[in-house]
């Protein structure tokens, strides 16, 4: 008799068979094009409670199981002041794919709040640094988050229009405040629509914003962009591909300035006065 799967099984079959193209696949990419696991890390993979950490969650799961790479898992879940029904929700969420997790508090969305200036600034840099806390006292040496394709080239428009730079977001990146721990993220090429088809077709629901200044605010620039790139594709369905590119393909040449670890740089640097096309 065949013996039925268990619901944890099925989501991972799922995962590793029917979706594998969309998932697994892109999300192993990541890890190999930039390197981002080395044999001995042990890595606290932070779980937010929404449906990209969920699903990085189980992706980092079932890789530190069967990976030829030997490394260490942790599943950390920081409550920065959740509701009540945003925490059942989390912990619930994390059961349900099998996701054994530590969870800690903070205050970290009541010191955001009662700020007037750059709120949304405040609580990421908390947060980040709440968490590298949590991760280097369990002996860790590297955080994994949630951040996804479309995250990548959204922050990347997001900085042109209103940061006025050409910013991009790192695969991966040395922690300034923390010597010897570095931030990884294993979900850059795994699409959104992606993510939220997984969660619909399994039947799951997740945290969708938790963010009292955004609940208050109507909205975010990231919603803006978000809606903006979703018209363009509209027109060419490779916008979104093509901002990911760019951000690879980097031509410093074709720049009149730039900053390189923390450096100002100037093309009169390098200008000879010749022509150039």
């Amino acid at each position: 008799m065949k013996r039925e799967m268990s619901e944890v099984q099925r989501l991972e079959s799922g995962i590793l068979k029917e979706r594998r193209k969309v998932l697994w696949r892109p999300f192993m990419n990541a890890v190999r094009r930039y390197a981002l696991i080395q044999p001995g890390d042990r890595i606290a993979v932070c779980i937010s409670g929404g449906k990209d950490s969920m699903l990085l969650a189980k992706l980092m799961q079932i890789l530190e199981r069967h990976s030829e790479v030997p490394f260490e898992a942790v599943y950390l879940v920081m409550d920065p002041g959740y509701d009540a029904a945003n925490r059942r929700q989390v912990e619930d969420s994390a059961r349900r794919l099998g996701i054994p997790y530590t969870l800690f508090e903070s205050d970290v969305f009541e010191v955001a709040e009662s700020q007037d200036a750059n709120p949304c600034f405040l609580c990421a840099r908390m947060r980040r640094g709440c968490l590298y806390d949590r991760a280097q006292a369990l002996g860790c040496n590297k955080l994994a988050l949630g951040h996804h394709f479309n995250d990548v080239i959204e922050t990347t428009v997001m900085a042109m229009l209103w940061g006025g730079q050409l910013q991009g977001m790192m695969p991966k990146l040395r922690s300034r405040s923390h010597p010897g721990m570095e931030v990884i993220r294993p979900l850059y090429m795994v699409h959104e629509h992606d993510i939220i088809a997984w969660a619909e077709a399994n039947g799951l629901s997740f945290i969708q914003c938790a963010c009292r200044v955004t609940r208050k605010s109507g909205g975010s620039k990231r919603q803006e962009v978000k809606a903006l790139l979703a018209r363009l594709t509209l027109e060419n369905d490779k916008v979104e591909k093509n901002v990911f590119n760019a951000i690879h393909t980097l031509q410093p040449d074709s720049f009149p300035g730039w900053r390189a670890h923390g450096v100002v740089h100037s093309f009169l640097e390098w200008y000879d006065g010749e022509e150039r096309t």
